[in-house]
């Protein structure tokens, strides 16, 4: 499980990296999420390996849970948070500008929706 979390992780945190969202500020948070969670997983993940499982008295059943928890809650936020931006691909760049510049060119509308996914 742990092992799935990194790579879908590195994949998220790429394509997010890869974007030009429009609005900085929720890139920010998208990449706080995904790298927080990357790195906590890697953390969690190290526990277990080097043993430390077994010489800390923590319910890791419940440990696991709130984790994993607090992760799908912070990836949901991320996730709308990067749906609702890639939404503005149909909007003008500048409302009062005559040419059709779009926020989001096609290449980065693919990429936004990948992030997104």
């Amino acid at each position: 499980v742990f092992l799935s979390l990194q790579l879908f992780g590195t994949i998220v945190w790429i394509l997010v990296a890869s974007t030009q969202v429009p609005l900085p500020l929720l890139q920010g948070w998208v990449m706080f999420v995904a790298v927080t969670a990357w790195f906590l997983s890697i953390v969690f993940l190290s526990v277990f390996l080097f043993g430390y499982a077994n010489r800390i008295t923590v319910n890791w059943n419940q440990a696991d849970f709130i984790f994993h928890g607090a992760t799908f809650v912070f990836y949901f936020g991320a996730f709308l948070l990067q749906a609702a931006t890639t939404s503005l691909h149909h909007f003008p760049c500048k409302f009062n500008s005559t040419t059709q510049e779009r926020i989001l060119s096609g290449r980065e509308y693919n990429i936004s929706i990948a992030a997104s996914v």
